[in-house]
């Protein structure tokens, strides 16, 4: 996504990984964007790394790998 696109999101999620001590891995190179004004829900079965993932955005888990940037500033 090029720097013009990004100006209207207000998450945008690169590369997301999380390896836990035991080796398991829940999340693996997630990627996606949301935009201002959009809803986003997050589906998956269970032991997909929802939660996993949500905790990371929260920053309750430090990320193995990747980044997530949320936009405070109005648009």
């Amino acid at each position: 996504m090029d720097d013009e696109a990004m100006r209207n999101e207000v998450l945008v999620v690169r590369d997301l990984c999380k390896t836990y001590p035991n080796g398991n891995m829940a999340v693996q190179r997630l990627a996606f964007s949301v935009g201002f004004g959009e809803c986003f829900g997050l589906l998956g079965i269970n032991g997909a790394g929802k939660t996993s993932t949500f905790r990371m955005l929260t920053g309750e888990f430090a990320p193995s790998d990747g980044n997530a940037t949320v936009r405070l500033d109005p648009l």
